[in-house]
C-alpha cells in the first residue's frame, strides 16, 4: 500500500520544523545565552587590577559588551518573532540588555573587591541602545 501524500507531507514538515528549531537554537539562542553566561562568569570574580589604557576605558568596555548583548537579543528576537515590528524588537532587545545590566551590577555588589556602579550601568544602557539600533538599522529585514 502506497503511503498517502498527506502522511508524507506531514513527515517532511516535521523534519523541516525540527531543522528550523535546531537552527534557531544553535544560531540565535545559543550565542545569546553563551554571552550572558560569559558576562555573569566574568563579573563573578574580583576584577583584575591593571592600569587603564585611557581614562574611563572600563565604561567603553561596558558599553561595548552591552551593545553586543542587545545586538544578539535583537537578532534572536528578529528570527524568533519575525512578525514583531522593528520598534517592538528594539524596545524588547533594549529592555532585555538593560535588565541584564542592572542584574549584573547588583550581582557585582556581592562579589568581593567589586562594586556596583551607576556609571557602569549608564554605560550598559547606552550600549544597549547602540547595539539594538545597530542591528535593526543594518540587519533587520535580512535573514
Amino acid at each position: 500500500m502506497k503511503p498517502s501524500s498527506k502522511t508524507s507531507d506531514n513527515q517532511n514538515h516535521g523534519r523541516g520544523n525540527v531543522a528550523s528549531i535546531l537552527k534557531l537554537n544553535l544560531y540565535y539562542r545559543l550565542p545569546l545565552l553563551a554571552f550572558c553566561l560569559f558576562l555573569f562568569f566574568q563579573s563573578s570574580f574580583p576584577s583584575i587590577n591593571s592600569a587603564p589604557l585611557f581614562p574611563h576605558d572600563d565604561k567603553l568596555m561596558h558599553m561595548g559588551a552591552y551593545a553586543f548583548l542587545a545586538f544578539l537579543a535583537a537578532r534572536n528576537l528578529h528570527h524568533e518573532r519575525p512578525f514583531f515590528s522593528q520598534r517592538k524588537l528594539k524596545v524588547l532587545a533594549i529592555l532585555f540588555a538593560v535588565s541584564y545590566g542592572l542584574s549584573d551590577e547588583i550581582h557585582q555588589a556581592f562579589v568581593p573587591s567589586r562594586m556596583a556602579s551607576a556609571w557602569d550601568f549608564a554605560a550598559d544602557i547606552l550600549g544597549s541602545f547602540l547595539g539594538a539600533g545597530f542591528y535593526l538599522t543594518f540587519f533587520h529585514g535580512k535573514k
